[in-house]
């Protein structure tokens, strides 16, 4: 099956030091390493994984504007997922991630909700 676990809940906001004491102190999270994006936010881990990604924004969303603004699934078969969305007619935007190499697609379900689909860069990279 290609969707092997639910991987982490992106969340926009405009402020990242009440997020991370949120997170961190109250509910236990620690942050921990986040690649170079060009945007600023952090990753809270739960032991080794990272669960909450937040990023920073300039103003809190508001109304209709998504708070999450995705949530990620780890996956396998980079090939087979790419034939089931083109085969579903499913635009998907892919993107490599800094400092992992980690391939994503970004695809969006009949609601709007944004959803990544993670593979690792061993994957990606035998994918070509």
């Amino acid at each position: 099956m290609p969707i092997d676990t639910l991987d982490h809940v992106n969340l926009r906001t405009a402020n990242l030091t009440a997020m991370e004491r949120f997170y961190c102190q109250v509910l236990g999270l620690a942050p921990g390493f986040r690649p170079a994006f060009a945007f600023p936010g952090m990753w809270l881990y739960a032991g080794a994984r990272a669960v909450v990604h937040l990023v920073g924004v300039e103003r809190a969303p508001k109304g209709d504007e998504p708070r999450i603004e995705h949530f990620a699934f780890l996956c396998t078969d980079l090939a087979g997922m790419r034939a089931r969305l083109t085969e579903a007619q499913v635009p998907f935007r892919a993107a490599r991630v800094p400092t992992t190499g980690n391939l994503q697609l970004h695809v969006f379900d009949p609601d709007g909700n944004h959803i990544e689909l993670q593979f690792a860069k061993a994957e990606a990279d035998a994918a070509g």
